[in-house]
């Protein structure tokens, strides 16, 4: 990991700054996909913090693990993954979110931040933007793969991938 970058369990007081890295990272892998609309509404940014904050403080998310990636101070990169929605799943966790901020692409925040949130050794799952070739050569190269099951959400198509 570049020297400097630090991961650890994300705080709510982390809750603006992990705000500020998740919709950054919607407008540079979703745009042009997602309407501009949704990604330029002034609301977003706000929204984004209400979500990360009761992320962090809601019993409901308890089993959730949330870390955040800094770099003196600043976040830039967030990851969450819990328990699988699907009851039929085979794998243990999910990963739910993983973000880092363009300027620390290939940093290596985004390994840590995911071995942080998911064993490395425990069966996972994702979905994954299709296309988002750089997200998809990440995961391949941690060990994911596509299993055949896609879904569009909100104009996105995703494939989900998993590792065994």
């Amino acid at each position: 990991m570049q020297a400097g970058t630090s991961v650890r369990h994300a705080r709510p007081t982390d809750a603006s700054q992990m705000a500020r890295v998740h919709v950054d990272g919607w407008r540079q892998t979703y745009r042009g996909t997602v309407p501009d609309g949704v990604l330029d509404d002034p609301g977003l940014l706000a929204s984004r913090e209400r979500f990360w904050h009761g992320a962090l403080t809601d019993e409901r998310w308890a089993r959730n693990a949330v870390a955040v990636a800094e770099v003196g101070g600043t976040v830039v990169g967030i990851a969450m993954a819990g328990p699988p929605p699907d009851p039929e799943a085979w794998w243990q966790v999910q990963l739910h979110v993983l973000y880092v901020d363009p300027d620390h692409h290939g940093s290596g925040a985004a390994a840590e931040l995911l071995d942080a949130v998911v064993d490395p050794t425990a069966p996972a799952a994702l979905w994954v933007a299709d296309p988002n070739p750089r997200a998809q050569v990440f995961y391949r190269k941690h060990g994911f793969a596509p299993d055949g099951h896609a879904r569009t959400e909100d104009g996105v198509r995703e494939l989900r991938w998993v590792r065994p």
